[in-house]
């Protein structure tokens, strides 16, 4: 039974790990934070799959830190967690507390450049291995935006058996070429940072200029022109001056690239680079029909109930995308649209919008 505090850290070590390009990990340490309580039969367990640059901390629980999924899990919301048991997993190769580049190889050395090529799928297989030791046998539900859509789909596919429903919320089968051209250039902003030194830059600061480019260039993506124009349109960012210099890199700042610089310097204040990387490169490879022939054959291999969202402004898992997917899944199975003007981050900021239809479909 569960007894460890809602919303606190947990880690479990694993053994090795082989990954599926052949990189080796002779210790694999996942993260993990749990909501509720597991029942006898280990039927409500439900799997919460995190973005990006995200965490395990799905909800505040007992601890003190809001959680980004606040708004969904918890006591009487949409996931229940007097009923379900959640479980969210920091990903393999992230920087909050699973084994990643940061980590130290068995000589007390950070893996850094050394640290194995991940996919999608490395990072279920890492997650299936900490089900077992959990004692969960079949999830209730594995639901996920973005980067963690994509993970809540690979569970479907690759172990059909053990998930029963599966969300993939603003993500899509695929990463586009636009998508993967997008993590193309935040990872050169990265890598053509001096202080990036190939990856091997611990103990020092790393490549701080560089991670912080390649925040601005998602952040981008991750809101919609007419919200940009609404908030900021051509305002300067008082007491700064547009045009107060002659020196065009002294000149002050629109309120737009202000807010970009506080998006780079809050993920530069809380994110390893090397993460930033390895996530990144996976999230480009990802393609449920990679090595099963077709979309529509690679699909046929889930057994369980699909919920498929898009966010209807979103310019970088574009609603038409998501289509694709729910046209290529068994049966009748719409896309619910969550609508805000915001783009891409509304799967974060509004996935209240979605309470009912997730809770007739999974929950009630």
């Amino acid at each position: 039974m569960h007894s460890r505090r809602d919303g606190t850290v947990q880690t479990r070590s694993l053994g090795p790990f082989t990954c599926e390009t052949g990189g080796y990990l002779p210790e694999l340490t996942l993260a993990y934070e749990t909501w509720g309580t597991l029942n006898a039969d280990a039927s409500n367990a439900v799997l919460i799959q995190h973005a990006l640059t995200g965490s395990s901390h799905v909800a505040r629980g007992d601890s003190d830190e809001d959680g980004w999924w606040d708004q969904l899990v918890g006591p009487g919301k949409t996931i229940d967690t007097t009923r379900y048991f959640a479980v969210s997993i920091n990903m393999l190769g992230g920087c909050y507390g699973s084994t990643g580049p940061a980590s130290l190889d068995p000589d007390g050395v950070p893996w850094g450049s050394r640290f194995p090529f991940l996919t999608v799928r490395d990072s279920v297989r890492a997650e299936a291995l900490l089900a077992d030791a959990l004692g969960i046998g079949t999830w209730h539900s594995v639901l996920g935006g973005s980067l963690g859509g994509a993970r809540a789909l690979e569970w479907a596919l690759m172990y059909p058996d053990r998930v029963e429903r599966c969300a993939v919320i603003a993500c899509t089968a695929s990463s586009s070429a636009e998508q993967i051209a997008f993590g193309q250039a935040q990872l050169a902003a990265i890598r053509l940072d001096p202080g990036f030194a190939g990856g091997d830059y611990y103990p020092g600061s790393g490549p701080t200029a560089g991670l912080g480019l390649a925040r601005r260039i998602a952040h981008i993506t991750y809101r919609s022109e007419p919200e940009l124009e609404y908030r900021f349109g051509r305002a300067p960012q008082s007491p700064e001056v547009p045009f107060g210099s002659t020196d065009p890199a002294a000149r002050g700042r629109y309120q737009v690239e202000s807010y970009l610089d506080h998006q780079a310097d809050k993920l530069v204040d809380r994110f390893d680079a090397n993460s930033y990387v390895a996530l990144t490169e996976a999230l480009m490879g990802h393609d449920a029909a990679r090595d099963r022939g077709s979309l529509h054959a690679a699909v046929q291999l889930a057994r369980a109930q699909f919920f498929i969202a898009a966010v209807d402004s979103d310019r970088l898992y574009y609603p038409s995308q998501s289509q694709l997917l729910a046209d290529a899944l068994p049966g009748e199975v719409p896309v619910h649209l969550i609508t805000s003007p915001i783009g891409h981050d509304a799967f974060l900021t509004e996935v209240s919008q979605l309470h009912d239809r997730l809770r007739d479909a999974f929950y009630s």
